[in-house]
């Protein structure tokens, strides 16, 4: 298991160092999984992305349904209903 501590320290240093706003470790990750799911990667493959072990994690905790995704989403039953 990562030692979160000095890890999340060198990420701080590294946006600092990139003149970048900072954020958690967590939130990359959040914003990771997000934009896979908004390419349509499959979950496995995000799952195996962030090297999370039970597919729960990746879907329920990480991944983030935008706003877009659930317009085009509902466009697309809406769509379906009609044919």
């Amino acid at each position: 298991m990562l030692n979160r501590k000095p890890f999340q320290r060198s990420w701080q240093t590294k946006c600092e160092k990139a003149r970048v706003t900072p954020i958690t470790v967590d939130d990359a990750r959040r914003t990771c999984a997000t934009l896979l799911a908004d390419l349509d990667v499959h979950p496995r493959v995000a799952m195996q992305v962030l090297r999370h072990a039970r597919f729960s994690v990746t879907m329920e905790i990480y991944t983030q349904v935008s706003s877009k995704a659930t317009r085009e989403a509902l466009k697309r039953l809406g769509c379906r209903a009609a044919s």
